[in-house]
Formats: structure tokens, C-alpha cells, sequence
């Protein structure tokens, strides 16, 4: 028998009306935790791994990604009980410091992993990367609090815009250490990590709590509501025929994501040939294009709604993913790099915006929680493919067949109409 619904959390009234500085502290989280992922995750970690630390062994680009897939089928298991946590005790900002924390320390960590420790450091990645994945989540469930159908649009893309300056500076400080000296690269971890936690602090001093605690009913558990989304999940989303179309449209195109991002240095170094400033400069020019991406859709979005966006996100992304199949220079590279930067900014800001639309008030945590899930599947799916595809069959191979989960993302998202200012009313 399933445990009943989880009612909303109460909402604090009016008293707490959103201020410019709350907008600019839940975007400093966007500004910080980029670096993780533009570091760690896409920049120096995969080639690091893959020549230092796996010593240039053909399998480390399959271990790679099948590290980054087991972190979030974890994330998809613990997001649920995070979630219900968070709404229930009104614990989202506490919840958003303890993963900004965890992800920071075992940044830092990195630098103590050497040469043939594969499976450390393949294990503070992971731990990194779900701490990374849970604040993603709580952070985005703050946004249908501090924004309004007619700006979530340009709000989520501010978040976006934040997170490439981000990631902008956080490749600035890392190429300063790599030029620094030979050897240095291990370095930007630890640095990776302090930018993470300082830049994080803003978020948690200036965004407020405004969901109020709530009791549990009876014979209700922690445990038991969280599993009971699933079941809920199940009996809602077919209710929502457009909500579920797009999330499963999503699942493919953000599993394509997922594996450029993981695996993009990895190709720039290992068939372009550049160095590793070389790819520094790159990801330099993908995050100013991701800044014009982010804010030049979100204002569109807000104008004749999420779906034009996403449309033309998403056949950048097939362009970019051909061309790179046959690329052969490091200015092509270039090229290239801007071309998916802007489908970046605007793929991921106008996706988070459409669930924000989308969400009925006082269920932020439960309908990010089901984003969340369908995001997380895409990233235990894109990484993992791309990985072994790389693996068995070569890069030129595996980015080519990555273009087909844009394709398919393309294809399902093409007949739906997203409009913004639309709420989803569930009996």
C-alpha cells in the first residue's frame, strides 16, 4: 500500500519579499560550484587521470566514466531522502553548506593522489561528484521562491551566466598554477576546492529559508515518504503528458551533455594534440560563449518561451559534435568550443526554467527532485557510453555517435508546446 502524498511545506507569507541581494546570493552558488565541474570534472581532471595517475592506460577513459555514472545512480537513490528532508525540516540551506563542504574538502584531496592510485582517486571523485550533484539540486529548488513566471527565465539564466564567470576565473587561477611550473597541474584541486567553499559563503549568508518546519504525520518516516515519491512520481507524471515527454526528451539530450563534459579534455589532448594551457584557453573561450548562451536565451525565453531556445541549443549541439568528428586543428577546436558554448548556456538555463514554470507552488523540493532524477539518469547513461565507446572504438567514434542523443532529444522535444507562465494544478 503506498504511503500518502507528501503535503506542501507551509511557506512563509509575504513578509519575506525577494530582494535584488537573495537573486545575486542563490546566483554566487551557480558562480561557485562551477569550478568543480569546469576543474575537476572537465578541464584537468580526466587528462591528469589518464596520463599521471593511470600512467596513459588504454581503459582510464571507461574507468572515468564509469565513475562519474556510479556517483549518480547514488545521487538518484539519496535525492529523495534528501529532498523530503529538506522540506519537511526546512533544511535546504543546511543541507546546500554540508554538500558545498564535502565537495570542497575532497577537491582539495586530489592533490595527495599519485601516480597509480587509479582507484582513489576515482573514489574522491566520486564522493566530490555526488556531494556536487546534491547542491545542485537543493540550489534549483530555491528558484520558483525567488522568481515569477514572467523573470524565471532570466533569473535561472543569471544563475547560468554566474556559473561561467565561475568557471571563467576558476580557469584563470588554474592556468596560472599550470604555467607556473612543471608538474603543478595537481594543484589546481586544492585550489579548486578553496574557490568552491569561499564562493559559496555569499549564497548561504544572503538566500533565505522560506519554507517552515513541519511535523511528520503519523506513521510517516524520513525513510518512507522519500520512497513513496517514487510511487508518487508514478502516479502523477502520467497525469502531466507534456512535463513527462519533456523529461524523457531531456534524459537523452542531457546524456549527450553529460559526456561532452566529462570527456571533452580528454579529446582535446588526446586526438586535437593541444597542451594543457592550450585547453585552458579553450575552456576560457567556452565559458564567455556559455555567458552570452545563458543570457541572451534567457531573455528569448521570456519573451516567446522556452522551446525556441531549446530548439536551437540543441541543433548547435548536433553541429558541434559533427564537426568535431572530423576536426583536425587546434583553431577548428576553437570554433567549436564557441559554437557549444552558447548551446550550453542556453540548453541548461531554459531546461531548469521549464521545471521552475512548471512547478505548483509550495512542491519546489518534490518537482526538482523529479529533474533531478531524469538528470541524473542522463548522467549515468552519456558518461558511461561515452566512456567505453572511447574505449573500444576511439574518440572520433564516440563523439559522432554522441551527436545522436541530441538528435533524439531534438526530435522528442520538436512536437511539444513549452509555454512560460503556465502552473501545473495536480488533484
Amino acid at each position: 500500500m503506498d504511503t500518502p502524498p507528501v503535503p506542501p511545506p507551509p511557506v512563509a507569507p509575504d513578509v519575506m519579499p525577494v530582494q535584488k541581494r537573495e537573486v545575486f546570493g542563490w546566483c554566487c552558488f551557480d558562480f561557485a560550484n562551477s569550478a568543480f565541474t569546469t576543474i575537476v570534472i572537465t578541464v584537468v581532471g580526466l587528462p591528469y587521470f589518464t596520463s599521471v595517475v593511470a600512467g596513459g592506460d588504454p581503459r582510464a577513459a571507461g574507468w572515468w566514466g564509469t565513475a562519474l555514472s556510479l556517483s549518480q545512480i547514488l545521487v538518484i537513490f539519496m535525492s529523495p531522502l534528501i529532498g523530503v528532508v529538506a522540506d519537511v525540516r526546512a533544511h535546504k540551506k543546511r543541507f546546500l553548506l554540508t554538500t558545498a563542504v564535502v565537495c570542497s574538502v575532497a577537491t582539495a584531496a586530489l592533490l595527495w593522489v599519485g601516480p597509480g592510485q587509479v582507484f582513489l582517486m576515482l573514489a574522491i571523485v566520486l564522493v566530490a561528484n555526488v556531494a556536487f550533484s546534491l547542491s545542485e539540486n537543493i540550489c534549483s529548488a530555491f528558484l520558483p521562491e525567488i522568481s515569477t513566471a514572467e523573470n524565471v527565465g532570466r533569473i535561472s539564466g543569471y544563475g547560468w551566466a554566474f556559473g561561467y564567470f565561475g568557471g571563467l576565473l576558476s580557469l584563470g587561477i588554474a592556468l596560472a598554477i599550470v604555467t607556473s611550473g612543471e608538474g603543478r597541474a595537481a594543484w589546481t584541486f586544492l585550489a579548486t576546492g578553496g574557490f568552491f567553499f569561499l564562493a559559496s559563503l555569499p549564497t548561504l549568508l544572503l538566500l533565505k529559508e522560506r519554507a517552515r518546519p513541519r511535523k511528520l504525520m503519523a506513521g510517516e518516516t524520513y525513510w518512507s515518504t522519500a520512497w513513496a515519491q517514487f510511487s508518487q512520481m508514478k502516479r502523477e507524471l502520467p497525469q502531466l503528458e507534456k512535463l513527462v515527454r519533456f523529461f524523457i526528451a531531456l534524459t537523452f539530450y542531457i546524456s549527450g551533455l553529460m559526456a561532452v563534459v566529462a570527456f571533452s579534455a580528454g579529446y582535446a589532448t588526446e586526438v586535437i594534440g593541444m597542451a594543457q594551457n592550450q585547453v585552458i584557453g579553450l575552456f576560457a573561450v567556452l565559458q564567455l560563449a556559455g555567458v552570452a548562451g545563458a543570457f541572451g536565451f534567457g531573455w528569448i525565453q521570456d519573451r516567446v518561451g522556452p522551446k525556441t531556445p531549446l530548439v536551437i541549443a540543441l541543433v548547435l549541439w548536433v553541429m558541434a559534435c559533427g564537426w568535431a568528428s572530423v576536426c583536425s586543428s587546434v583553431r577548428e577546436f576553437y570554433a567549436i568550443g564557441v559554437l557549444a558554448g552558447v548551446g550550453l548556456g542556453s540548453l541548461q538555463s531554459a531546461s531548469r526554467a521549464v521545471v521552475a514554470t512548471l512547478t505548483p507552488p509550495g512542491r519546489a523540493g518534490e518537482f526538482f527532485g523529479y529533474w533531478g532524477f531524469f538528470g541524473k539518469l542522463a548522467g549515468v547513461v552519456g558518461p558511461l557510453v561515452f566512456g567505453w565507446t572511447v574505449a573500444w572504438l576511439g574518440y572520433r567514434e564516440a563523439i559522432l555517435f554522441n551527436a545522436g542523443f541530441f538528435l533524439i532529444g531534438l526530435a522528442l522535444l520538436a512536437p511539444l508546446s513549452l509555454r512560460s507562465g503556465k502552473s501545473v494544478t495536480i488533484s
